[in-house]
């Protein structure tokens, strides 16, 4: 079983990247960041290093996708009440970034979602697991 997740994600400002995120209330383990990489604290034991897009590239042979043009990947975190969706979705764009797609409300779940400066695209949702529908 994994102890924590680390995802990498490729950002061409990192200086840039970490005032948005802060702007956002998040915070960085400065035990793990430098000039090419910056390790922002989601939760306990889950993280993602934003990396230089030089330093990204000796992780991997490939070639390093557009997030502005095409979805590498999608980042859901669920957080405490709807109204904390809505506050941190706010942020985000208030601090540079844009919606993507419009807030959704499925009874049990409220999701919102928005691009980070880089394109990335972050889901923020909150469950309510006892209105989760019985099969």
């Amino acid at each position: 079983m994994a102890k924590q997740i680390f995802v990498n994600l490729p950002v061409k400002d990192l200086s840039k990247s970490m005032e948005f995120f802060k702007k956002l209330g998040f915070t960085f383990n400065m035990q793990f960041t430098d000039e090419r990489a910056a390790c922002l604290v989601i939760g306990e034991n889950i993280f993602a290093m934003l990396l230089t897009e030089s330093m990204f590239q000796t992780f991997t042979k490939k070639p390093i996708s557009d997030a502005k043009k095409t979805t590498e990947v999608l980042i859901a975190i669920d957080v405490d009440t709807k109204n904390d969706v809505d506050t941190m979705v706010k942020k985000a764009v208030d601090a540079g970034g844009k919606t993507y797609m419009e807030a959704q409300d499925h009874g049990w779940m409220y999701q919102h979602s928005f691009e980070d400066l880089d394109g990335h695209q972050w889901e923020i949702l909150y469950t309510d697991m006892s209105k989760l529908p019985q099969q």
